[in-house]
């Protein structure tokens, strides 16, 4: 499995939308990923199954799906990435990595932030850049 390209991100998902829709244009899938409480109330179906010990409880309808899956101990990226973005070229993340690239928005542009190297983006060549392996080097290679 290919793991997708993190960035971390503290603004809104509206602030990436230029992006997102880039990045559709490629034919690439951009997921999100917040690392906080579970925003609630979910339908207390889902609730009572998860608490009953399903492996997993979904919810379907509207054009989107719901799902609950019971959690013990603290997640692990590695199998949020496989089990929830598998495909994805890119996932946003909010909260719990520190150790990967920032990704904000300022005006038109998108900056990448690695270390103490800075880079600059439109939407479109952000996009493109998502295909190749190391689109955000370390400080440390050498850019």
């Amino acid at each position: 499995m290919k793991t997708p390209h993190l960035l971390r991100v503290e603004q809104r998902a509206a602030e990436f939308a230029p992006l997102f829709a880039a990045a559709r244009a490629l034919d690439l899938r951009i997921g999100w990923l917040e690392f906080d409480e579970v925003a609630t109330p979910l339908p207390s179906s889902l609730e009572a199954a998860a608490a009953e010990g399903v492996l997993r409880a979904v919810s379907v309808g509207g054009g989107r799906s719901v799902a609950v899956k019971p959690m013990q101990g603290a997640p692990v990226l590695r199998d949020l990435l496989r089990e929830h973005f598998r495909g994805c070229a890119l996932v946003l993340v909010q909260g719990g990595c520190a150790d990967v690239p920032s990704l904000s928005r300022d005006g038109e542009t998108y900056r990448v932030a690695s270390g103490a190297i800075v880079r600059t983006f439109e939407a479109a060549h952000l996009a493109v850049a998502l295909r190749r392996p190391r689109p955000f080097p370390p400080e440390s290679a050498g850019t």
